[in-house]
């Protein structure tokens, strides 16, 4: 019987550290789509309206639901301005995010 109940909460303990990972790679996926457009912003000066686009098609094909940008630079920002790009959602499995990344404008 000890056996038994041994091995179910190994089960449980692997199963519940399959999905923390599931949701860490997730996550990393978000991050690195952030950085990607962060960079492009600083050579642009902000989120263009092509760039905003492909970005949430970006997202969404990695599976982030409920995107908002709200407070990103949406409005060309001068050379050495600060730029952000906040990106907020839900993850595939209904977990809230926030990924936020600020630079220097290079336009």
């Amino acid at each position: 019987m000890a056996v038994c109940i041994c091995m179910l909460m190994m089960s449980i303990l692997v199963f519940t550290y399959l999905d923390s990972i599931q949701v860490i790679s997730e996550k990393e996926e978000v991050s690195s789509i952030a950085r990607k457009y962060i960079l492009r912003m600083e050579t642009m000066g902000s989120l263009t309206e092509a760039d905003r686009v492909t970005l949430m098609q970006e997202l969404e094909n990695a599976g982030v639901t409920d995107i908002s940008l709200q407070g990103t630079s949406m409005a060309p920002v001068s050379y050495g301005g600060t730029i952000v790009l906040k990106v907020r959602g839900k993850l595939k499995e209904s977990i809230d995010f926030e990924e936020t990344k600020v630079s220097t404008a290079k336009y």
